[in-house]
């Protein structure tokens, strides 16, 4: 029987639609299967784990167990490929050589000022290469685009913009609020502990000290977040949004925008980023007021300038200052990742020290010896707390916070044994695999602060150490950060000892940082 005129009619577009969609699939198929070889043809010099279609290579970045990935690093020397999906593929290298080569591609550093200790400032490099795209424009729905996410003429107008922040003397002017704000967490400890050795969850309240150090130094806002649980929603909001951000990483599915988008966390995250920008929008509008109210009465005298003060009055070569957007960017970056970063670094240190208790006493020692009969510390004796110093290092080294940063080559490059990449071919540099590469640190596993003693300094390749990355690009926040843990660990190891719970030990999981999975339990014990 023929078919109607009317059945043709009608059939026709939607067969003519089916054979354009066909086709622009197949085309698709094409693409990726010549992406494919591409990346296999530009990673050939670089041995790895077996390669197959369907393999799940990224299970080695998710994992929380790192013994395959350090077993990996002894096999094979300075760099392996890791393919997320059948499309992708970055390369990760822990070598001090090849990070030294990496990291030095991205600017210059010029010295302006002759101070003692002046703010780190570099030229801008138009050719540097850009952070990843596979991995921080996720961060972009929670940060907002700052200093984390940008790349070129704009990431260094915010970095010139914000290093005066980090400057000596207004670190110095911090100093005071960090005391203060340890102590409140230790007074709550001591209320917790009494007289007894008490199991204590530190990872948690070092988070809401290190949120109530932060909103002091960067709005001169007086929270009591330490003593009230007001503020537990902002941090359980970062927390879930960290969460799904690695999530959506692990797997290639999901980097799709389209698709991430109409997935449950793909909506959960977006209410996630609103209540987070919501917070912090409303704490800079309030700040806003309260500078406008203080020009106005004439009440210009602060015991400290903070974040906030010093990004509203600083201005670029052209005398336009900071977008509302930019400065709720870095508001966004500053607060987040600041406040996790410290927060958890200072619990790895507190487990590190509790696991190994003859290099506690020795901190003790030193810490009881520069007091003298004082019950604090100051900001002149942080410098002499040399042993300290080194077990803070031996702890970034054990457990970097930040474990692993990511670029794609603007241009080829040549690494010191020969092999090169061609541009556009992302780079990750593993700072856990450079930390823990045998080649580079005997027993990498034995937590030894005498690894950073003055003695053994100029035997240490300088890009064997980077828990703060190097170069431009490096953290800007980072002596910042060293001051935090410094206060901290000087004030919590001057009132309690502190000794391993056997009934919980550690775990840690990899989120954008690392941290611990189920907390940090320690018994804490008061000293007299």
């Amino acid at each position: 029987m023929e078919s109607s005129w009317l059945e043709t009619r009608w059939a026709r577009p939607f067969y003519l639609a089916f054979v354009f969609c066909l086709a622009l699939g197949l085309l698709q198929a094409i693409k990726l299967c010549l992406r494919r070889q591409r990346l296999l043809r530009d990673l050939r010099a670089f041995p790895g784990p077996a390669v197959h279609w369907f393999s799940r290579q990224e299970k080695l970045y998710v994992s929380e167990d790192f013994e395959k990935f350090e077993e990996l690093v002894g096999k094979h020397p300075c760099a392996f490929p890791l393919w997320i999906g059948p499309f992708q593929a970055l390369l990760y290298i822990y070598d001090p050589d090849y990070a030294k080569t990496f990291l030095s591609r991205t600017g210059k550093k010029i010295n302006e000022s002759q101070e003692p200790h002046p703010p780190r400032i570099y030229m801008h490099n138009p050719q540097a290469d850009p952070k990843s795209n596979t991995m921080y424009r996720f961060l972009v729905p929670v940060l907002g685009e700052g200093l984390v996410s940008l790349n070129g003429h704009k990431w260094f107008q915010h970095r010139r913009l914000i290093t005066p922040v980090f400057h000596f003397n207004i670190l110095k002017s911090y100093f005071t609020v960090m005391v203060h704000s340890v102590n409140i967490m230790l007074d709550k400890w001591e209320r917790i502990c009494g007289t007894q050795d008490t199991v204590v969850e530190v990872s948690e309240d070092l988070k809401l000290m290190s949120l109530d150090t932060l909103m002091k130094c960067t709005f001169s806002r007086e929270t009591n977040c330490q003593t009230n649980s007001t503020h537990d929603h902002y941090i359980k909001a970062m927390s879930e949004s960290y969460k799904i951000i690695f999530k959506r990483f692990s797997n290639f599915l999901l980097h799709h925008d389209i698709i991430f988008k109409f997935t449950p966390d793909g909506r959960r995250l977006l209410e996630l980023s609103k209540a987070l920008h919501q917070y912090t929008e409303q704490i800079i509008q309030e700040r806003k007021k309260s500078l406008k109210a203080e020009k106005k009465q004439g009440n210009t005298h602060k015991k400290h300038r903070d974040f906030l003060d010093i990004i509203l009055s600083a201005q670029d070569e052209s005398g336009d200052s900071f977008s509302d957007t930019d400065l709720q960017s870095e508001v966004n970056t500053f607060m987040e990742a600041g406040q996790d970063t410290v927060a958890w670094s200072i619990s790895w240190l507190l487990y590190y020290l509790a696991q190994n208790p003859e290099h506690q006493q020795r901190c003790r020692e030193e810490i009881s010896g520069i007091v003298g009969d004082g019950s604090s510390i100051t900001w002149d004796q942080l410098g002499e707390m040399s042993y300290t110093t080194m077990c803070i290092k031996e702890s970034l080294r054990m457990m970097p916070t930040v474990f692993a940063i990511s670029r794609e080559l603007s241009k080829p490059i040549t690494f010191p044994d020969g092999r090169s990449l061609p541009a556009g071919i992302t780079v990750v540099l593993s700072i856990w695999g450079l930390h823990h590469n045998p080649t580079v640190w005997e027993n990498p596993k034995v937590f030894d602060p005498l690894r950073f003693s003055q003695e053994t300094h100029n035997q240490r390749h300088s890009h064997s150490f980077l828990p703060f990355s190097a170069g431009p690009r490096s953290c800007i926040g980072q002596q910042f950060a060293m001051m935090e843990l410094k206060v901290a660990i000087a004030l919590i190891l001057l009132r309690f000892r502190l000794t391993l719970d056997p009934t919980k030990p550690l775990s840690f999981e990899r989120r954008i940082l690392l941290k611990p999975k189920n907390g940090v339990h320690l018994y804490l014990k008061k000293l007299a």
